[in-house]
């Protein structure tokens, strides 16, 4: 739940930016020179850059969240059995091994999407965010009947 508020807060307050950064824009646009005119356009490209980027991970993130609960009412997500160090992060060993295992079974398994969730979360785990993030994208897809690039 923190981490919801913490996205909701973080994305009103973009949202907020680009309606300043908006009007400012539009100030420009209205002074009416060249160099105004070029510079208000610009300025209102960040807006629409930063709305469409802040929607492609709302998006994201809520069917990633539908996959967990999908996942979750069948029984199928991943259980945490990583050791922990001391301060509580992830013991690096642990989860390469975890890692390992989740490898081998989204590669049995190429067009479940169930594999590719669990190797999503592997890949967080294992401090690989691209990955983990590019893992849940192909498992999103998959889920959706979208194709899938290999």
């Amino acid at each position: 739940m923190r981490a919801k508020i913490t996205y909701l807060v973080t994305a009103a307050v973009l949202v907020f930016y680009f309606v300043l950064v908006g009007s400012r824009g539009v100030m420009l646009l209205q002074s009416g020179t060249l160099l105004t005119v070029t510079f208000g356009v610009a300025v209102l490209i960040l807006p629409v850059i930063g709305l469409w980027f802040l929607w492609k991970n709302t998006q994201f993130v809520r069917k990633a969240n539908q996959l967990a609960a999908e996942l979750e009412a069948e029984g199928g997500l991943p259980v945490d059995e990583l050791k922990r160090l001391p301060s509580g992060r992830i013991d690096r060993d642990s989860a390469d091994e975890v890692f390992a295992r989740r490898k081998a079974e989204t590669e049995a398994s190429p067009g479940d999407w169930r594999c590719w969730f669990r190797l999503a979360v592997a890949y967080h785990d294992a401090r690989d965010t691209p990955r983990a993030r590019k893992a849940m994208q192909r498992a999103i897809a998959l889920h959706d009947g979208k194709p899938v690039r290999a």
